[in-house]
């Protein structure tokens, strides 16, 4: 008990702990009886949708010499602001094809610290409907046009548009706007052996992760790549929509060819609820790292070759609330009302309990998970607590950037 209570004033006397089995039994016993209920993480105005951006520290510049990632966040009791050029720090281009270049885009996303489900779900619309962490926007899967103008076969963009993509899977569009439609290698690595990072926000507040999650949706499983629960239509002849509603012949789509393959629209594909494991919003309520108690996220889906899988990054209707002035025409450039701080640090993944302190209590919740799946303990994403968090815990020990 006495080497219990030292746990605070001296860390380094704790490394030792670092290669040594932990009894779950023994840990619980100790730590229960000592830190009760001390150990449960407190609400805490630094969410992981202040902490999880790649924030400009050194002045790195990107395409064009522009200033790149996030260069500013501000938070409220409420509200995120990251300021970014919409330029990253990795390289980027060329577009074959393509004669647009990037500019900077001076923009100011608002985004939401409690995200909450929409009773009735809003359509991402064209254009910006989401940021990357670093300040890149992301679009839907549409290309903004349709067969025959008829706004009924909506094109698919990782189509007609895949040629000017660049090897970071995106490209440029009108204005300057560099963006994807899919996940980007370039933001954060394929990793089948890890829980995926958050990688983005859509405008709704919920977090969009890579393309691993945890099996279960309880933190258990282990690792396993999120599946898309869309998939192509059985279909020869485009003469009905998705939801069954039969069409009139002047509105039919273009029959499947080599010209117009499945795939080529949007309305090509059908959710069927449980064939994978995400919802017709491409997101799933889950533990995750960042969010141990359950959240509703996205996940950026890949099938098994590494191609990108249909909705790509979030579904056709937002999970959530859209949160008004990030989208249409001018969005992405908000004026905070509600006076903002300044956030300086980064993200403190050792933080189990979110107060900017990697310490006893934090130390009490990797012991009373020993053995278990996956959440906040899991400080190396690998779906299990054990002798790789304690030691990722202690060599992070004391109080955060």
């Amino acid at each position: 008990m006495n080497d219990i209570r030292a746990i605070n004033s001296s860390a380094k006397a704790l490394r030792p702990l670092a290669n040594a089995v932990c009894s779950l039994a023994f840990c619980g016993a100790i730590l229960g009886a000592f830190w009760g209920a001390a150990s449960t993480a407190s609400a805490q105005s630094i969410t992981p949708a202040v902490t999880s951006w790649t924030r400009n520290v050194g002045g790195q510049t990107g395409y064009g010499g522009i200033i790149a990632n996030v260069t500013l966040i501000r938070h409220s009791a409420g509200f995120v602001y990251p300021s970014a050029s919409g330029i990253p720090s990795y390289p980027i281009g060329p577009w074959a094809g393509n004669p647009n270049t990037p500019v900077n885009q001076s923009f100011v996303f608002r985004i939401t610290k409690t995200p909450t489900v929409a009773t009735t779900p809003t359509a991402t619309p064209l254009g910006i409907i989401g940021a990357l962490i670093n300040g890149v926007p992301f679009f839907n899967p549409l290309d903004a046009m349709s067969y025959n103008n008829l706004n009924i076969w909506h094109r698919n963009a990782m189509f007609w548009e895949a040629a000017s993509f660049d090897s970071c899977k995106s490209h440029v569009g009108p204005g300057g706007v560099y963006h994807p439609h899919q996940f980007s290698p370039c933001v954060a690595a394929v990793d089948a052996q890890h829980h995926s990072p958050i990688v983005g926000f859509a405008f709704d507040g919920f977090p969009v992760y890579g393309p691993y999650g945890y099996a279960n949706a309880d933190g258990s499983g282990s690792i396993a790549r999120m599946r898309s629960s869309y998939r192509v239509r059985s279909i020869t002849l485009r003469t009905s929509l998705p939801n069954g509603t039969v069409l009139p012949a002047a509105q039919y789509g273009p029959p499947v060819s080599a010209t117009y393959p499945l795939g080529a629209f949007v309305e090509d594909y059908e959710f069927a609820a449980k064939i994978g494991d995400l919802d017709a919003s491409n997101a799933r309520f889950c533990v995750t790292p960042e969010y141990p108690n359950g959240a509703w996220c996205y996940f950026a889906t890949i099938g098994a070759t590494g191609t990108s899988e249909y909705p790509y990054m979030v579904g056709p209707r937002f999970k959530g609330v859209l949160v008004a002035g990030n989208t249409g025409p001018g969005g992405g450039h908000v004026v905070p009302t509600d006076s903002p701080v300044i956030f300086t640090g980064s993200a403190c993944p050792a933080d189990l309990d979110a107060n900017r302190v990697v310490d006893a209590m934090d130390l009490a919740t990797v012991l009373a998970s020993w053995g278990g799946g996956g959440g906040a303990a899991d400080i190396d994403r690998n779906g299990t607590i054990n002798g790789g968090d304690l030691a990722m815990l202690l060599n992070a020990w004391g109080v955060c950037n």
